[in-house]
């Protein structure tokens, strides 16, 4: 009786064991098999799923792709079936972060979408996505781009109807924008020649952008901070990335000694500084987690594949936009240093998902610039500016579908 007793608590425990296993492993979607037929003008992709999926999926041009969203998925299928054949050129798929994966077809030329659903196998468990795609004009493409951004905020996503099929629902997703205070808590960031603090103007000022945002479109606002709060770098990132915002800016008063310089400064990522004055500023803000007593640790985590990559370059393209059109707003009525678009290692812009830039308002060394952070007229000025400058990203954004 005490030998089965014991063996019958050790059943016992591997059963419990095995129960708090399983909702880890259940909650990852497996794809079974991918597939791909056709020729080069008429192209059909198949994928097998052990449940249901939540898709979502998108054009792009240059070069043009259809993109596919999907829960986090793992893809059991021989890597010689991702290869590109017929009218798909290439095949990604892989993690792109925050519980999500994406299959992305890149395609010889311009194409039109004829079918994308997900349906329930007849004779089997589990679901399959198929996509049929068709060689088309490049008018044709670019109509199906400015119809995209049009009705669907660059998505279109799946919507529950029966348990034998799909169809379509034309989603829009609002904008997203989260603004990014510099400093906090115990890292109070530089100081001003008259007694202002940089933390104190960032957050003034982020609350000040915030509303100036709302009041100039549709956008959903967020603050990393709206508090006197010590943030890592990362937790910034994070809370980027956890919005899915579609743009982040970090907001930054620096100050430098040579005491007679001013003017406003809009940087983006650069594992190459456009000049030493970037660099040192790099390495200044870079520095805040060890400033509060954290230690820095490396970012051998990051995952370096190719589709990983490729988002990373498409990010970085919409963060060079977009500080472009920011530095023409801003220059109509805001004082700006001499080449104003700059570039550095900034770890808060380094989200490979989040076109991000890291702005300097001015220059807390000079005594102008310092009053100026210091108005609440001034500051709602450049605000408006700022304001104007992601209405119009935003827009270019959605005419291209990204």
């Amino acid at each position: 009786m005490q030998g089965s007793g014991r063996f019958g608590f050790v059943l016992l425990m591997l059963a419990c064991l095995l129960a708090l296993i399983a909702p880890a492993n259940a909650s990852t979607l497996a794809a079974s098999e991918y597939k791909m037929a056709g020729d080069a003008t008429r192209m059909r992709v198949v994928v097998q799923f052990d449940r249901e999926p939540e898709m979502r999926w998108f054009l792009l041009r240059g070069p043009n792709r259809l993109v596919i969203d999907l829960p986090e998925t793992d893809l059991r299928s021989d890597g010689r079936d991702l290869k590109g054949r017929g009218l798909i050129s290439s095949v990604r798929f892989g993690g792109v972060g925050n519980g999500r994966s994406r299959l992305i077809l890149t395609a010889k030329g311009p194409f039109s979408v004829e079918r994308i659903d997900v349906i329930a196998n007849e004779d089997a468990k589990g679901f399959r996505l198929i996509a049929d795609i068709t060689a088309s004009s490049d008018r044709e493409f670019e109509q199906a781009l400015a119809d995209q951004a049009q009705t669907t905020g660059s998505t279109v996503s799946t919507r529950k109807t029966d348990r034998v099929g799909q169809t379509f629902d034309l989603v829009k997703r609002p904008f997203t924008v989260v603004l990014d205070p510099g400093h906090g808590g115990i890292d109070g960031g530089a100081e001003g020649i008259n007694g202002a603090v940089e933390k104190e103007i960032t957050l003034a000022f982020a609350r000040e952008l915030k509303e100036s945002l709302e009041k100039a479109g549709p956008f959903r606002v967020f603050l990393t901070r709206d508090n006197d709060a010590f943030l890592r770098l990362d937790e910034r990132v994070r809370i980027a990335r956890q919005h899915e915002a579609d743009l982040l800016i970090s907001i930054h008063a620096d100050t430098i000694r040579l005491k007679g310089i001013r003017g406003a400064t809009v940087y983006t990522v650069s594992d190459r500084a456009s000049d030493a004055e970037a660099a040192a500023l790099a390495v200044r803000e870079n520095l805040s987690d060890q400033l509060a007593g954290i230690e820095i640790e490396e970012d051998n985590h990051e995952v370096s594949d190719i589709l990983v990559d490729l988002i990373r370059r498409e990010t970085h393209s919409f963060s060079i936009q977009f500080a472009r059109s920011l530095i023409g707003q801003l220059s109509t009525s805001v004082e700006l240093i001499n080449n104003p678009h700059r570039e550095a290692g900034f770890r808060v812009l380094k989200a490979p998902d989040v076109p991000s830039v890291l702005v300097e308002l001015g220059y807390l060394s000079n005594e102008k610039d310092e009053a100026q952070l210091r108005d609440p007229d001034w500051r709602g000025k450049a605000a408006e500016r700022i304001a104007a400058a992601v209405a119009d990203f935003a827009s270019q954004k959605a005419r291209v579908g990204g």
